[in-house]
């Protein structure tokens, strides 16, 4: 791993019953990659339960992405928006990427397995996208 990579090793939060007052509570100890933290041409590459996927920062709220659902339809890369993650309900944090242990959902509705890791690779350029 180079000096622009960042990899989330903390382990994902735990599950439990899906209450309002659980979700606040594993809001404040998710580990995740901030939609803010991002830059153009930096890249986050998500590994969830049956998939891979290479997300890189656009601009404006936009991201180049492949892998995954986008390959097996045919559709990569695409420029999409990149609603947040859920705990696999319909709470959703809009101001994250991604998360250990939570859903990511694309703008398009689509929403990933359970993601297993995360790793940032700072200034990488849409590039990294195949």
């Amino acid at each position: 791993m180079s000096d622009t990579t960042i990899r989330l090793n903390r382990p994902a939060a735990g599950i439990g019953a899906r209450t309002l007052d659980t979700i606040l509570g594993q809001t404040r100890d998710v580990d995740a990659v901030g939609k803010k933290e991002l830059t153009w041409g930096d890249c986050v590459v998500v590994e969830t339960k049956n998939s891979v996927y290479s997300i890189c920062a656009l601009e404006e709220g936009y991201y180049l992405v492949s892998g995954g659902w986008f390959d097996s339809q045919h559709r990569r890369p695409v420029r999409i928006t990149i609603s947040g993650c859920t705990w696999g309900g319909s709470a959703i944090r809009h101001d994250i990427i991604a998360a250990r242990g939570l859903f990511l959902e694309f703008g398009n509705r689509v929403t990933t397995t359970r993601i297993q890791n995360v790793s940032v690779i700072r200034g990488a350029g849409p590039e990294l996208v195949n």
